[in-house]
């Protein structure tokens, strides 16, 4: 069994930079994904970066390509999202995830966050 923890959530200004912490409990399986998703006001949830634990393989969304980095550190458990140049079309509620199925290059994760908001400001 899997818990996560995200922190680093927060408010800022076009522009500006955060970073998110999700912090890992339990088995961490070392071949499979970890990874965020973001949901905002009235939308689906959507895939934004993931990282493959044991080859540190990773994908991101269009939308944040060259602006977010997602890293992760196997040892203390840790998953990372280094978000720079946000845009107030990244607002919402970010969760971690981790572990799951991927098929056609879609990611189904089995553990999922609370989420932490990030809010950006016009």
């Amino acid at each position: 069994q899997i818990q996560l923890a995200e922190s680093g959530g927060g408010s800022v200004q076009a522009g500006g930079s955060l970073t998110l912490s999700c912090a890992a409990s339990g088995y961490i399986y070392t071949n499979n994904y970890m990874g965020w998703f973001r949901q905002a006001p009235g939308k689906g949830r959507e895939g934004v970066a993931r990282i493959h634990t044991r080859d540190g393989g990773t994908f991101y969304a269009d939308s944040v390509k060259g602006r977010f980095t997602i890293s992760r550190d196997n040892a203390e458990k840790m998953l990372y999202l280094q978000m720079n140049s946000l845009k107030p079309e990244d607002n919402g509620m970010y969760y971690c995830a981790a572990d799951g199925t991927v098929y056609a290059g879609v990611w189904t994760p089995r553990y999922w966050g609370q989420g932490t908001q990030v809010t950006v400001s016009s």
